[in-house]
């Protein structure tokens, strides 16, 4: 079974792979050979497209540890199939981060596993080196010869190199020092001396060149990439089919058409690679200075970068090639690239714990997440430092390449997770319809053919040509049709959009998040009040804190102090609340100069002072005070020693302070008011603290805490720099809360109800305070005034105590008997109006009882997130996972944020709009340069339009496929075909033409409340569709056996002429007559050929929908222009025979009563059409539908029900009667839970009740 052995890659991350070995066999590949030259190359082609046919009929199973070729296969829905060639390099160690100086022959000092294979020299099997003669790695084997040259064996996938780990007895991904779970004072101690070259020279045989490299692809390959495309390998085979049968201009102008496509397609793919080129080039290859590992300092190029450089940080800044991490000094960066926050941010260095001086186990092992704060990413734009006179700014290479936060990101915009929607796989199924009816036509034509004895030659032709005919070669073209204009009209409303294919799933999206701050509320906060705590009480709220009296207060001074403000360029810069909160003391800010540095053997602090005129005139001496300082000046001054950042996971920052003259520090620290608490002395903090905090909340207030802590003499300035925040951030002492005000943006409230009318749920994910997110949820009208807010606190297992969650609710709606309703029990389901008592009550979490509901109430969480509307203090991968959540039930969800730690959730939405027009916009789908949510009824509006034009393409390109089908099969029964210009005027004049201007409807200018079907294999599109062919079929059918038994009929001939006689024909004489090859003029051609053109603008015009998805037809001028000009001219030459043009389409004179018969047949198919398609499709079957789409929807929303809801209920309750009568079981996921809880009498849980987790089997 060892052969047989499945390998998986990157377990449990979003890259899974199962992983298969396989051995080239020579047989085999001599087979495949013999099979390419008798297909003529179509076998090749099939490998192309299906690489696991390649390899497995070319390659024989294999260990993976022996394998040639490896096949991959993604564990997602996709399910795609991947190969890789295997190769092998030798290298003079078998680990990266082996030291080749003090390498013995014992692998002790390996911190991981080897990546060794064996440690013969020889390579067998053809296998292509890493290295030639002449190498790094060949010079460095003669360099160290008395170690054993290794092979490794890896392959590449995705821009990622992938080793032999022959320990885990697996394929692994090498991406830095974050491989060696180094904690942060071995990163100091071990790895923040440099390496030496050779080192540098030996790890970047593993790592590679430090670049990412968006390798521009040249025209030759895009173009023979592209044309191997199956639908072009189609069109190649149509063509040569009609240049066999002699239609060279109907070939002539595929080709064109394809030509034009390709070379679209080609200018469109090299402009988005040279974009993105562009993007990452800023940063590929910079100089750089690197100490190596003998205190010299060297200048290199940024590509021979590795992980474990020690990189120093130029002061007048730069942007970083790689992901390093500060191990001495700060830096300012603008991290707006991966964040879109363009607010700098301040990184300071890796603490670097002193032995003994903290708990063992607080120094963690180096995480980029985790320590962000010191991390210095890829592409961010150092923009200054502050540094040490003589100890620059230094960082520790952490990865490089393609393993960095750019390089990850750049590599899912290179290699995207297919699109998936339920329409592109109908589509496939529908295509696959039709080949099945192109195999009947293709039978009947060869069996008709042999009956009539035609030649080989022309059997093979015309039984061929259906297949092209039903299958149409301008689908493809024609299906993007839609998309293309719904993106340029999102364009001219500011919405950009980097991956078309999202606009028409936009149409279905039924669930939209919003982040608060700056998407629902305005990005900046205002200062509302203060309100101060002295000995454990609070004191009466303060407008303002710039006062004289408070001038020299601890509150004022954290105010002041506790904040992560730089100027930049003479300006003040950082978080707006920073800047809000210093501004409201009236206190400047300076910072050292580079030449103050440098007059000093430590750093020089940043320094605020309060505005003379609130001084003093004379300042209190302190008991404590340094009387030659004090006698040198009367400032008053407080120096920031120490700063520990706000981190979002700890929700607090902290700085370390010196007032000048005094001898003791002190330490600030502000942050999230329970937390803050928490970390307070029990006596300082007021007994009133929560019903306070609460009353602000409540009103949308946002409140920071601040707290205070004298610290010990014995901490001097150097053991403040190592100390860790813990030891900082302990026993504190409350000062009081800070009340900031966020205003809803204008357009928040409308845009809300629009959604709310249009039963789109609206959920807000927030990294605010759970009571504030509530309030502004009542605000803007997300959660009505009266239901009620049931918050879901959830605690982890603790002391030998299961999880548990504890449900209260987060104030006191105002009528109580309401609380009752909140138990549902429906009795009758088709009772619409049941659906009221669902709506009343809405869940609210913060992330920490989010993690824990995920890790412990699995089961729970669905149905949480069923009427969850408010998730506050998320983290951003906690984003992520509710996006993931919500689309587990089926539902499909829009997120909005503003840039600003929501990429993970924009990216993993089924539509995600930014609001930010920085660069991390790259990660969403959609940008909007209007910074509110008003993009996102616009954008969910051209989905819905998108969305049904495609619908409409779609059903039209059958139609025209079955109509043409049936004209082509009804006229083989007597050997005739349509002629090449009838073709080429159907396919070009009429096809084109109608396809292209009927996708131009723009979309209705409201949101309704019904949405459209999500695939093509549903009730009503299949009725209209079938329904629609059978019409044709009939009236076909009817046209060429009624002009059969005309009194004036006979076989055409040239010298027939029926137009000047108006009775039955006289006997024809065929003597000398010339008789036509192909048989196209006849009076069957004639009359099928004038019934199809007309039937094509029949559908197209019964097809082409408005209201309530698209404006109406009427208003798309380009559409009504070319179907009223398409219809004069055909009339023109049906009523008004023109020789020349008959001439040129190959038709024949028919009587003129004829034409009027023939008329009277296409107005009575155009009036069959439409009463089939508008009457029975859109009033019975659309309504059946949409009752229950909504019905659905309703169940589900937790909105109040609005008085427009309550008239269209009422107007649809028959329909949704018919529904429910016949106890249909609801399609989607949330919606079966919504109906299993309406009947559950436990739910939703009560108030000031616990639930506790079952516990695990296995402990």
């Amino acid at each position: 079974m060892e052969k047989e052995d499945l390998k998986i890659l990157n377990k449990g991350g979003e890259e899974e792979m199962e992983l298969q070995g396989y051995r080239l066999c020579r047989w085999r590949l001599a087979l495949v050979g013999l099979g390419v030259l008798c297909t003529g190359g179509f076998l090749l082609l099939l490998l192309y497209w299906l690489p696991e046919w390649c390899v497995k009929s070319t390659c024989t199973r294999t260990t993976v540890r022996d394998a040639d070729v490896v096949l991959l296969r993604s564990t997602d829905e996709f399910q795609r199939w991947f190969l890789a060639r295997v190769r092998v390099m030798l290298a003079p160690g078998r680990n990266p981060f082996y030291s080749l100086e003090t390498q013995t022959t014992s692998p002790s000092s390996s911190p991981t596993c080897s990546f060794s294979s064996s440690t013969s020299p020889t390579l067998g099997n053809g296998q292509t080196f890493h290295s030639s003669d002449g190498s790094p790695a060949q010079e460095l084997i003669k360099r160290y010869a008395e170690y054993q040259p290794t092979q490794i064996r890896y392959f590449t996938f995705h821009s990622t190199k992938y080793y032999w780990n022959n320990e885990e007895q697996n394929f692994e991904v090498l991406t830095g020092i974050e491989d060696l779970q180094v904690s942060s004072s071995a990163l100091h101690s071990e790895h923040s001396a440099g390496l030496t070259r050779n080192q540098q020279e030996y790890r970047r045989l593993f790592f590679g060149v430090n670049e990412i490299a968006v390798k521009v692809p040249s025209i030759f390959k895009l173009l023979i990439k592209e044309v191997l495309n199956p639908f072009y390998i189609f069109q190649l085979f149509s063509v040569i089919l009609w240049s066999a049968d002699e239609y060279y201009y109907y070939a002539a102008a595929i080709v064109l058409m394809s030509v034009i496509s390709i070379a679209t397609s080609l200018y469109t793919i090299k402009k988005q690679y040279i974009m993105l080129h562009d993007m990452v080039a800023a940063h590929s290859i910079v100089r750089v200075s690197v100490c190596r590992a003998n205190n010299e300092i060297e200048e290199i190029l940024s590509t021979d970068l590795v992980p474990g450089d020690l990189m120093i940080i130029p002061s007048n800044g730069t942007i970083m090639p790689c992901d390093a991490v500060l191990v001495s000094g700060t830096c300012i960066v603008n991290e707006s690239m991966l964040t879109g926050e363009s607010v700098p941010v301040t990184k300071t260095n890796l603490p670097n714990p002193v032995p003994g001086d903290r708990a063992e186990e607080t120094d963690s092992a180096y995480n980029t997440e985790e320590h962000k704060r010191h991390t210095l990413f890829c592409g961010t734009h150092v923009i200054q430092t502050r540094f040490y006179t003589g100890e620059l700014v230094k960082a520790v290479v952490i990865c490089t390449g393609f393993s960095t936060a750019k390089g990850q990101l750049v590599r899912s915009i290179l290699y995207p997770k297919p699109t998936d929607f339920k329409l592109y796989r109908d589509a496939y199924l529908f295509l696959l319809c039709l080949v099945a009816v192109a195999g009947i036509g293709f039978i009947y034509s060869i069996v008709l053919s042999i009956m009539n004895k035609v030649s080989a030659e022309t059997i093979i032709i015309e039984s061929l040509d259906i297949i092209t005919i039903t299958v149409p070669p301008a689908l493809p073209a024609a299906m993007t049709a839609g998309i293309v204009y719904a993106q340029r009209r999102l364009k001219g409303i500011g919405i950009f959009c980097i991956s078309p294919q999202r606009i028409n799933i936009c149409g279905q999206i039924n669930l939209v998040c919003f982040d608060k701050t700056g998407t629902l509320t305005e990005d900046g906060l205002d200062l509302w009040g203060v309100q101060r705590a002295e000995n454990g009480s609070f004191q009466l709220s303060e407008e303002t804190a710039y006062k004289e009296n408070l001038v020299k207060s601890q509150f004022v001074a954290c105010m002041a102090t506790c904040h992560s403000l730089t100027k930049i360029e003479g300006q003040l810069s950082g978080d707006p609340l920073d800047l809000k909160m210093f501004e409201a003391t009236g206190w400047t800010l300076e910072e050292a100069t580079e030449e103050e540095t440098a007059l000093h053997n430590r750093i020089m602090p940043t320094v605020v002072r309060p505005p003379k005129q609130l001084l003093p005139p004379a300042p209190n001496e302190s008991p404590e005070q340094d009387m030659e300082l004090y006698e040198l000046t009367s400032a008053y001054e407080i120096g920031i020693v120490r700063q520990f950042p706000f981190s979002s996971t700890l929700q607090r920052m902290s700085v370390v302070t010196r007032l000048l003259g005094e001898k003791r520090m002190d330490a600030y620290m502000k942050g999230a008011p329970e937390m803050v608490a928490s970390l307070c002395k029990t006596e300082t903090v007021p007994e009133n603290f929560a019903d306070v905090l609460e009353s602000y909340t409540k009103q949308g207030f946002r409140v920071i805490a601040l707290a205070h802590r004298r610290l010990g003499s014995k901490l001097t300035w150097h053991k403040v720099q190592n100390v860790n925040r813990d030891h900082v951030e302990a026993n504190m002492e409350f000062l009081g809360l800070i009340i900031m005000q966020n205003k809803l943006k204008a357009e928040t409230t409308a845009v809300l109800k629009d959604l709310r009318r249009a039963n789109i749920r609206t959920v807000m994910v927030t990294g605010d305070n759970i009571l504030t997110a509530i309030s502004v949820a009542r605000d803007c009208g997300m959660i009505p005034p009266h239901d009620t807010v049931i918050i879901a606190d959830a605690v982890p297992p603790h002391s030998g105590q299961s999880a548990k969650i504890t449900w209260r609710y987060a104030d006191k709606p105002t009528k109580m008997p309401r609380l009752e309703e909140v138990n549902i029990s429906l009795e009758d389901m088709c009772d619409v109006d049941d659906h009221k008592s669902q709506s009343l009550y809405h869940f609210a979490m913060n992330g920490k009882s989010f993690g824990v509901i995920e890790e412990h109430f699995p089961d729970m969480l669905q149905k949480l997130v069923l009427h969850g509307t408010v998730f506050a203090r998320m983290a951003p991968d906690q984003k992520t996972q509710l996006v993931e959540t919500l689309q587990a039930v089926d539902y499909f969800v829009g997120m909005c944020g503003d840039g600003a730690n929501d990429c993970g959730a924009l990216k993993r939405a089924h539509g995600g709009i930014s609001l930010s027009e920085l660069e991390a916009s790259v990660a969403s789908p959609f940008t909007s340069r209007t910074p509110n949510i008003s993009c996102v009824p616009s954008l969910i509006r051209e989905g819905r339009a998108a969305l049904i034009t495609s619908f409409c393409v779609f059903k039209f390109m059958a139609l025209y496929s079955m109509i043409q089908y049936i004209t082509v099969t009804l006229l083989y029964s007597i050997l005739s075909n349509l002629g090449d210009f009838q073709f080429l005027f159907i396919d070009i004049a009429i096809i084109l033409l109608i396809v292209f201007t009927m996708s131009l409807n723009p979309a209705w200018k409201e949101l309704v409340s019904c949405r459209p079907p999500s695939g093509l294999i549903s009730g009503p599109l299949l009725f209209s569709v079938l329904t629609q062919i059978l019409i044709c079929l009939g009236f076909q059918i009817l046209a060429f056996l009624w002009v059969q038994q005309q009194p004036w009929y006979s076989v055409w001939t040239p010298l027939t002429d029926v137009c000047n006689r108006t009775s039955h024909l006289n006997e024809s004489d065929h003597n000398g007559t010339e008789v036509d090859e192909h048989n196209i003029m006849n009076f069957e051609n004639t009359s099928l050929f004038y019934v199809s053109c007309f039937q094509y603008l029949i559908v197209a015009i019964v097809f082409s929908k408005g209201k309530p998805f698209r404006q109406p037809s009427y208003k798309n001028l380009p559409f009504v222009l070319s179907a009223i000009s398409l219809y004069t001219f055909l009339l023109v030459i049906f009523f008004y025979p023109v020789e020349s043009i008959d001439k040129f389409f190959e038709i024949v004179c028919v009587p003129f009563d004829w034409r009027l018969k023939l008329f009277s047949l296409i107005v009575v198919n155009a009036a069959v059409s439409c009463l089939v398609e508008t009457f029975i499709l859109d009033i019975v079957l659309w309504k059946l539908v949409f009752s229950r789409d909504k019905q659905g929807n309703i169940g589900i929303t937790p909105v109040a029900p609005t008085p427009q809801e309550g008239i269209d209920r009422h107007s649809t309750k028959c329909f949704s009667w018919l529904c429910c009568s016949r106890d249909i079981a609801p399609k989607t996921r949330y919606m079966h839970l919504a109906q299993e809880l309406s009947v559950d009498p436990d739910w939703p849980p009560k108030p000031t009740t616990t639930t506790e987790a079952k516990p695990h089997p296995e402990i």
